[in-house]
């Protein structure tokens, strides 16, 4: 039997929780998903759950994570049920704080076997991170199939360790550069990052250039750092755009700034153009429906996250990507060293970074057609904008459950 207490009726409760019966939850399909601490674990994650719910309305999915991490918030706003689980990251060097972090994480993985003991699910995916290593490996010592899926060009460590037992790889990239934790995977496949289909899917309209007072004859500079911003980028987009005054009537800048330094960047746009009516513009703390802004985007200045460059490449937009240096891994450097390789980017590392050389590569994509039309197509022929539905797809079959 199912214990009760963690289920309720309503799917819109802040707390996610709902009520399925024991003969439901017995007959249906049954996913439980695991990854969380920052949005690129946690969007590929609900966009799988999302995808499995297209293919199949009666497939049973449930969330477990950080009760006190992000995860806990977004995926209850998106529908799923949520089961919280004690997390801590691990620390990268040897100190006093691998004690509470220890208890954490075995607290974390007694509430984990609890839950896959009342669960009984067929199959677990973990979209790495430290939140879904105990969840994994709860599933594995249960006799659960486990899939993973890996977001960047450098396998992280929780899937990194956990791979030689996973049934399922899913990979976003070929050029994956320690592949060989996969060696003894059953089953590994490049699908690329699951994103929204939404993303890739709407249309360029001029309404959309209305509703941010732009002009469609003018080429998009999106800069984007992400929902909470890049203090780098945001600067040096700022002190180039003395620099693009002379192409005033040929582009126009689009600028998520994130909220610390959305007032700041405001203030500084107004300050240097504040004589150039000519130059149109758009500053925003951030874009809930992003999509919108891809849409009119000729070229991207931007970080190269694992779902930033997936989104990317599924819009065909041509990108200088100015990776986060102090990424563990140096995920962020690979990423954007493999699109750059393919062709639909420029990579400018953050160290290295000039005033110079980000305007002389905005200007040489964005207003030389023969350049920009190069690279939008490499970057679209990189994109996988069906990712979600080709993970989904090999989850329900019998392969993998």
């Amino acid at each position: 039997m199912i214990d009760s207490k963690f289920f309720n009726t309503n799917l819109s409760r802040a707390d996610g929780l709902y009520q399925v019966t024991t003969e439901e939850w017995t007959t249906h399909k049954k996913v439980v998903i695991a990854g969380g601490g920052t949005g690129g674990h946690i969007y590929p994650a609900i966009g799988i759950a999302q995808a499995l719910k297209r293919l199949d309305a009666t497939v049973d999915i449930v969330f477990i994570g950080g009760g006190d991490r992000l995860e806990s918030k977004l995926i209850p706003q998106h529908g799923f049920h949520f089961m919280p689980i004690s997390v801590a990251g691990f620390p990268r060097r040897l100190t006093l704080q691998w004690i509470p972090v220890l208890w954490k994480a075995f607290r974390g993985f007694i509430q984990s076997l609890r839950y896959m003991k009342k669960l009984k699910p067929d199959i677990v995916i973990g979209t790495g991170g430290y939140v879904s290593g105990p969840v994994l490996l709860a599933g594995l010592l249960c006799r659960v199939s486990i899939a993973i899926q890996e977001q960047n060009a450098s396998v992280g460590l929780t899937n990194g360790v956990l791979a030689r037992w996973a049934k399922m790889a899913y990979l976003a990239m070929g050029t994956v550069r320690n592949r060989s934790s996969f060696r003894h995977t059953a089953n590994v496949e490049v699908t690329g990052n699951p994103i929204r289909p939404a993303i890739a899917a709407f249309q360029k309209s001029e309404a959309t250039y209305q509703k941010f007072g732009l002009c469609p004859s003018r080429k998009t500079v999106f800069v984007m750092g992400g929902s909470q911003g890049a203090q780098a980028i945001n600067s040096a987009i700022v002190e180039a755009l003395p620099h693009l005054l002379e192409f005033a009537d040929r582009l126009q800048i689009v600028h998520q700034t994130g909220a610390a330094e959305a007032q700041t960047v405001q203030e500084a746009y107004h300050s240097k153009l504040e004589s150039h009516q000519e130059f149109l513009y758009r500053v925003q703390p951030f874009f809930d429906t992003i999509e919108e802004i891809y849409s009119i985007a000729d070229v991207m200045v931007c970080r190269a996250g694992g779902m930033t460059v997936a989104e990317v490449t599924a819009c065909g937009i041509p990108a200088i990507f100015i990776p986060l240096p102090s990424q563990t891994g140096n995920d962020q450097v690979l990423n954007a060293r493999a699109i750059a390789e393919g062709g639909g980017a420029v990579v400018l590392e953050q160290g290295m970074l000039t005033v110079e050389s980000l305007v002389q590569n905005l200007v040489d994509i964005v207003l030389d057609e023969n350049a920009h039309e190069r690279m939008a197509a490499a970057s679209q022929a990189l994109g996988k904008p069906h990712a979600s539905d080709h993970i989904a797809k090999s989850i329900l079959s019998d392969n993998a459950i």
